[in-house]
C-alpha cells in the first residue's frame, strides 16, 4: 500500500471518529431538549448516534466525559459573542453584541437551556466544565481589557473584576431570554436592560480609581471613543 494510500486511509478513519463524536454530541444534545443531563442513559445516545453501546468508549471514557464534552460545544455559542463584546468596550459594540446574542439564543436555545440547567445543578463534572469554560472567559476578557491604552495603568485584580461584571451580566440576560417569546415587548425590555447595565459598568470604568494609581483616572471619553 502507498503512502498515500495509508494517509488517506488515516484520515479516514479520523473523519468517522469525529463523526461519530459528533453524533453523540448532538444525540446529546436531542435528549436534553426538556430533561437535565443526569436523566440521559448511554444506551440512549448510542442509539441515537447510531452505534452499539460498547463503542461508545472509544470516543468517551464516560458519561460525564460526554457532558464536559457537549458543555464544550455549547460554550463555543457564548464565547463567540463575548468575544465581539470584549474587543473594545463601547455602548455601540454592546448593542450590537446583545442583538447578536439574542439570534444566537433563538438559533441555539438547547444549548443555552442546557448550560442554564446544569450550572445550578446536576452532575459535578459538568457543573465544574462550565464554571471552567466561564472562568476562562473571563481571564481572555481581562486579557483584552489590558491591551486597551486607557485602562493599561490597572491592576491585574480591577480589570478581572470588570471583566466578571461583563460576563455576568450576558450571562443573567441569557437566562432572562431563553423564558421569553422570540420578538416581543418582553424581549425587548430585556436587551435594553442590559444595555443600560453594560452602559453603567462603563461609566463606572470611566470614574474608577484604579488602585495602584492615586490621583489618576481613567478617561471616560477614552473609554467611548
Amino acid at each position: 500500500m502507498s503512502e498515500n494510500s495509508v494517509g488517506s486511509a488515516t484520515a479516514s478513519r479520523a473523519e468517522r471518529k469525529e463523526r461519530t463524536r459528533r453524533a453523540l454530541v448532538d444525540g446529546t444534545l436531542d435528549a436534553i431538549a426538556d430533561r437535565s443531563f443526569s436523566s440521559v442513559s448511554l444506551r440512549e445516545v448510542t442509539r441515537a448516534a447510531g452505534i452499539v453501546p460498547t463503542a461508545f468508549y472509544r470516543h468517551f471514557a464516560s458519561m460525564e466525559d460526554l457532558g464536559v464534552a457537549v458543555v464544550e460545544d455549547s460554550m463555543r455559542v457564548l464565547r463567540k459573542i463575548l468575544r465581539d463584546v470584549r474587543r473594545h468596550p463601547s455602548a455601540d459594540n454592546a448593542r450590537e453584541s446583545l442583538e447578536l446574542l439574542v439570534g444566537e439564543i433563538r438559533e441555539h436555545d438547547v444549548q443555552f437551556r442546557f448550560l442554564i440547567r446544569e450550572r445550578s445543578g446536576g452532575v459535578v463534572e459538568v457543573r465544574r466544565a462550565i464554571e471552567t469554560e466561564l472562568r476562562m472567559i473571563v481571564h481572555e476578557l481581562t486579557q483584552d481589557l489590558s491591551r486597551i491604552p486607557a485602562l493599561s495603568s490597572w491592576p491585574g485584580d480591577d480589570l478581572e473584576m470588570v471583566a466578571d461584571l461583563i460576563v455576568n451580566t450576558m450571562l443573567a440576560t441569557v437566562v432572562d431570554l431563553v423564558e421569553v417569546t422570540p420578538a416581543s415587548a418582553a424581549e425587548r425590555d430585556i436587551v435594553e436592560r442590559a444595555l443600560s447595565q453594560l452602559r453603567v459598568i462603563m461609566l463606572g470604568m470611566g470614574q474608577w480609581q484604579p488602585r495602584n494609581v492615586r490621583g489618576a483616572r481613567t478617561s471616560a471619553a477614552a473609554l467611548r471613543a
